[in-house]
This record gives C-alpha cells, structure tokens and sequence, in this order.
C-alpha cells in the first residue's frame, strides 16, 4: 500500500506538524533583481530548526514562488526524506503541472481565481465535486495525498470523503478574525464539529491561513486532532523580528503547549 495514501491514524496524542509557507520568502526576493533572501537557503535553516513541512502556493503570475523555486526546493527536499513538500493552487490553473513533474508528498486544492490576492474560500461541495474528482484520481494515481481546503461546514465533509481525497485544510480566517472576541468559543466550536466530521468521514485534518504565535495553542487545544498546520505570513513576519530560527521554535513551543500532557 502506498503510505502517502495510505489510511491514517488520528490520535489526539499526535504531535502536530508544522509546515512552512515560503511564499512571502519570495515575494521579497522578487521585488529586487538579486536571489535575495534565497528561498532555499532559509528554507535549510527552517528545517534544521524543526519544521516538518515547506508549502510553496506557486500562482500562475509568479508573483512570489515561480517555477524554478518548486523544483529546486523539491531537490532539496530530497535530502530530508521525512520532511512533507506539499504544492499548494487551484488544479485548474498551474498545480497539476507541477504534480505530475514533482510529485510532492501532498498537494492542497485550493478554490483561489488567478488575480485573487490571497485565498478566501473553500470549495463549494458538492457543487465542485464533478470537475474536481478527476483531479483528485490523477493525483492519487500518482502517489500523492491530496488536501482539500475547506470552510469550517461539518455537512461537507462526507462530500470531500467521497471524492476520494485524503485530507482536508480548514480555512481559518474566520477563527484568527474571532480569536480574542466574545464570539471565539462559537467559532472555535464550529471547527471543532468540521473536524470531527472530516475524521468520522475518515479524513484527516489540516489548518492553516492567519494563524500565528497568539493564537496557534488555543486552536489546536480546541479542534481535535489536527495532523498539520501550514503558515506562512504571520511566521515570516515574525522571523524579520526574531531570526528565522528561533521564529521555528516558537511555533513548535505553540504547538507543543497544546498537547495533552501524556505527550509533552
């Protein structure tokens, strides 16, 4: 069986991943004619701090992440074997290209339109299903586990189990908007229902977009069993403050305070 398509486990226990987004990496790079900062260079020291992931969302305008940066970030992923590489866009526009050549670990559909200034949505199921189930088949056949990002809607989890896909990303802006406000337990509790949802449809669950120091523990102590987060933003700017290395720590100080105890 292949294992990155594999069933997986969804323990409460498991230490969750931290992948992260270099895209801002790049758009600072890209507003000078020099390869600086170099993409893959503080993506090394990321790792060599602790990340477990690295999340290029390469848009058709290559504003931030172009082409040459995938492959040569999936050159370097392959000398670290455990690490995840996942390719995050729109399978309508550039993803599947770089799919079907690179062959990440993951890949996340994400419903963005090409001059979308960042993403704001999850798919609409089951409306999206039909042009989205030959995507997700391809992708699979390929060897590689495919994430759908999604709203918090418990009702459309059975939807994207159906499709075949192996995971979905829960779109958090909605969370990291409410965090702080009187109105953060009713949002945290509606995640908290999406993700039980996607893991009874026998999903698992990633997070991402707006997350940061302030608020990661609280989310993670809420939804259940999150298998990965990836940010990017919120860390990058705080490496400009803290050196990209201690930033990584941090993080996974965040992640870690919101283990079980058993697990510290």
């Amino acid at each position: 069986m292949n294992p990155l398509v594999a069933p997986e486990a969804f323990a409460r226990d498991a230490r969750t991943a931290l992948s992260i987004n270099v895209n801002k990496i790049a758009l600072l790079r890209n507003s000078r004619h020099l390869d600086i900062p170099n993409v893959v260079s503080l993506s090394r020291i990321a790792l060599l701090a602790g990340a477990q992931g690295i999340t290029v969302h390469p848009r058709p305008d290559e504003r931030h992440i172009r082409a040459r940066d995938v492959h040569e970030l999936a050159a370097l992923l392959r000398e670290w074997p455990h690490v995840e590489y996942n390719i995050e866009g729109n399978p309508t526009h550039n993803l599947m290209a770089f799919v079907r050549t690179v062959k990440p670990q993951q890949c996340t559909l994400v419903p963005d339109s090409a001059e979308q200034f960042t993403s704001d949505h999850g798919w609409d199921l089951p409306a999206d299903a039909d042009r989205l189930r030959p995507l997700v088949a391809e992708a699979r056949a390929l060897g590689v586990r495919v994430s759908l990002f999604m709203d918090p809607l418990p009702d459309a989890m059975a939807h994207a189990a159906a499709l075949g896909v192996d995971r979905v990303e829960l779109y958090t802006e909605a969370y990291a908007r409410a965090h702080g406000t009187p109105t953060q337990e009713a949002v945290l509790a509606r995640y908290a229902e999406a993700g039980r949802a996607a893991q009874a449809a026998g999903l698992g669950v990633n997070a991402g977009h707006d997350l940061n120091r302030a608020n990661l523990t609280d989310f993670l102590s809420a939804v259940p069993g999150v298998l990965e987060v990836s940010i990017g933003h919120a860390l990058i700017a705080d490496a400009l403050e803290l050196g990209l290395e201690r930033t990584v720590r941090e993080y996974q100080r965040c992640i870690q305070l919101a283990q079980p105890a058993a697990s510290r």
